[in-house]
């Protein structure tokens, strides 16, 4: 494996470096390497004076971006290299100085495979031998955890690295040799991937399935009836066989004529308890899940705000503090110390009885890598409330999300109190006992609810039945008949997919977020509000693929291949293994699509805009230039007319009013203007904000972190929330 054979290779140069370091002045202090720079606050402050705090910012090292850097008959050993173009040069240089001006070296990368994959990119470049106990990791940034870590050393998990490096070599052969592939047969500028294929496939199913799907005619039939001049609606259910399903209007018709002019007698009163439980703390899946439906933020949106929350935060009165757990786990553990921590809490809080006679235990799913707990809030007494003033919105917002869902977690189930009734009436012609059922659903006891409801309120969207005994006789006060027809599935929105990826194994927590975002932003999905549609080329594109490489974009192979990498992880099969198994098919099918399309160009016919060319009339379309997409003429070279797509801003010009456009320079660097262009003269490179300015009422600007106002003869400024 590469990764090996260059630990082997780099021992000496540890054994070098310790030497040379020996015959200088001894160092005193310990340097600790984490990723973020974001962290290093949170970190000194719990170490203190005797330990030095670094960042690699992220990947130190990674495959070259200008050609494949895999030598695939070399046993498929990575090419690395240290990028000068995003400044990595400048920091290894730093991070080199710092080491050998150090008395230990400690590699406190995140605690995943990619976190693992880079403390060894460090270890191989900083000259330390793996195998020693150089690897330190924590699950939130606090004392407790950051303390026990650096006392708690180890060696790098060579098997992470490999299952890491697996993925990065087989994403990187798929996308460099299959785009390519589509540049020639398709459209130039395309890109494949190994996971970003399968998730266009599934929105691209789902959109063919909405359009094959064919509505079948049903009709649901309502009574309003009342007792002692209560109403209360009753659903037709059937007849005392079971469940009877009205078809069409001429069974509806015929239904109704057998109930006309009958009485209705109460048949059934059952009271029953139901007890509804609490929902298991978050996962990085359920957090995304659940941030695009109660928040609407998109994924990549909350696992950067999760991140903030758990490098550190400016907390008033305590400094940085890290606010939640590692937010990339897919395991529900709860460790014991969090458990007792939310039980005083919960105790202290709402009374003994809201907590449940045994402690919760939530079953993490069997291809879970149970590495991390579930992410929960890393001190519980940190309310939302307490920290407010020193959140952003949307940093409260996902903080208080998280941390009502893992208080709730570990609290008492709700009681309800359900209340049955059936109605019956008997058919005049057919002497059928026909039976309409209503029912009501009473909480009776909060439990969880009282901190975090995340289904449809029951109580309120409950309507009271009046008291009822069987043999009562509730007079029929309307009948509504109502003709319906079933729907096809949903389309997919971003939470959803989310949950899809995760149920089909296709990616990891840590890759969902990325891989919705890709595939949007390459435009092969376009979003239409919430919801995702395939466009053209997604269509296409997916069509090309499933011909052709029927294993790139199958949800089978495709979770066969992350099960593979757990593998690794677990030293279950070896790296060369899983890629020359991977690899022998693949490349023949690529050789067969090549001979089978050769001199083959698939045309992507032009999206249609709503936008009529003022200069010749037709329907204009939209194009994608190295700057975005814009308008063009469908009759080019004949008429050349093109046309900026017009964006609205928030807010409006500070000199006239109008409306404030997004433009583009020549360079393609985004700017606002007045819609009024030069007759106003307004622009700004400045973003405008729906904020208004407290004294004169006109749009803010942003710039940095500050707003501001451009009104002539204003000068408000103020502190911006946090953007990232």
């Amino acid at each position: 494996m590469a990764a090996k054979k260059e630990t082997e290779a780099k021992k000496t140069a540890a054994k070098s470096t310790e030497k040379k370091t020996k015959t200088a002045a001894k160092p005193t202090k310990n340097l600790l390497i984490i990723e973020s720079p974001n962290k290093i606050k949170s970190i000194k402050k719990i170490l203190g004076s005797k330990y030095e705090v670094l960042s690699s910012k992220g990947h130190i090292r990674d495959l070259p971006s200008s050609r494949l850097g895999v030598d695939i008959e070399g046993g498929f050993e990575p090419e690395y290299i240290v990028s000068r173009k995003d400044g990595k040069s400048a920091v290894l240089k730093e991070l080199k100085a710092a080491a050998a001006a150090s008395k230990h070296v400690y590699l406190a990368t995140d605690p995943d495979r990619e976190g693992e994959a880079i403390a060894w990119h460090l270890a191989t470049l900083l000259g330390l031998d793996p195998e020693d106990n150089i690897r330190i990791t924590f699950n939130e940034v606090t004392k407790a955890a950051v303390t026990a870590g650096v006392e708690n050393p180890k060696s790098i998990n060579m098997n992470r690295v490999s299952a890491q490096q697996a993925r990065r070599v087989l994403d990187r052969i798929v996308g460099y040799k299959l785009s390519p592939f589509l540049w020639k047969k398709v459209k130039t500028g395309l890109s494949a991937g190994r996971v970003q294929s399968v998730a266009t496939k599934l929105i691209v199913d789902r959109e063919r399935e909405i359009e094959a799907f064919d509505p079948e005619e049903y009709w649901t039939l309502e009574a309003v009836l009342a007792k002692a001049n209560k109403e209360f609606t009753a659903n037709f259910f059937g007849t005392a066989e079971g469940k009877m399903a009205i078809h069409n209007k001429d069974e509806m018709d015929a239904l109704l004529d057998d109930i006309k002019d009958v009485d209705y007698s109460v048949s059934s009163v059952k009271k029953t308890e139901r007890v509804r439980q609490p929902n298991p703390p978050f996962t990085t899946s359920s957090l995304q899940q659940e941030a695009s439906a109660r928040l609407n933020m998109r994924p990549q949106r909350a696992m950067s705000i999760a991140q903030n929350l758990y490098e550190g935060i400016e907390v008033k009165g305590k400094g940085a503090v890290g606010l939640i757990t590692y937010m990339r786990t897919d395991s529900l553990r709860v460790s014991d110390e969090a458990r007792i921590s939310a039980e005083n809490f919960i105790k202290e809080t709402y009374g003994a009885n809201y907590y449940p006679a045994q402690p919760r235990v939530f079953k993490t799913r069997a291809s879970a890598q149970d590495a991390h707990e579930a992410i929960r809030p890393t001190d519980v007494t940190l309310t939302p409330a307490v920290l407010r003033e020193s959140l952003t919105s949307e940093q409260y917002r996902l903080y208080k999300m998280i941390w009502e869902r893992f208080v709730a977690s570990q609290m008492a189930s709700a009681l309800y109190q359900g209340t049955s009734v059936d109605v019956t009436a008997k058919g005049k012609n057919t002497k059928t006992d026909y039976i309409f059922r209503a029912s009501d659903s009473k909480l009776v006891f909060p439990g969880f609810t009282a901190v975090y409801n995340y289904g449809d309120d029951e109580e309120k969207s409950s309507k009271r039945l009046p008291e009822m005994v069987v043999g009562d006789n509730p007079e029929l006060r309307n009948l509504k008949p109502e003709q319906k027809f079933t729907q096809p599935p949903s389309r997919y929105t971003e939470g959803s997919l989310v949950k899809a990826l995760e149920e089909y194994g296709i990616g990891r927590p840590s890759t969902f977020a990325t891989i919705v975002g890709t595939i949007i932003e390459r435009r092969y999905v376009e979003k239409d509000g919430k919801l995702l549609r395939p466009t053209t080329l997604g269509n296409i594109t997916t069509d090309v693929l499933t011909e052709n490489f029927s294993n790139i974009v199958d949800i089978a192979f495709t979770a066969g291949m992350e099960t593979e990498l757990d593998e690794i992880e677990e030293g279950k099969k070896s790296y060369l293994d899983t890629m020359n198994g991977f690899y022998g098919g693949f490349a023949e099918e690529l050789e067969t699509a090549e001979k089978k399309l050769d001199g083959v160009k698939v045309e992507v016919p032009d999206e249609e805009s709503d936008i009529i060319c003022d200069k010749c009339g037709a329907r204009m379309v939209y194009k994608v230039s190295r700057f975005g997409r814009f308008l063009a003429c469908p009759n080019y070279p004949e008429c050349k007319n093109t046309k900026s797509i017009i964006v609205e801003t928030e807010g409006s010009c500070p000199i006239c009013g109008g409306k404030i456009l997004v433009r583009r320079s020549k360079a393609g660097k985004t700017y606002y203007a007045c819609e009024k262009g030069s007759e106003c003269g307004f622009m700004t490179w400045d973003l405008p904000t729906k904020e208004k300015c407290p004294q004169c009422g006109s749009t803010l600007f942003r710039k940095f972190n500050r707003l501001y106002c451009q009104k002539d003869g204003c000068g408000y400024e103020g502190k911006a929330e946090k953007k990232n």
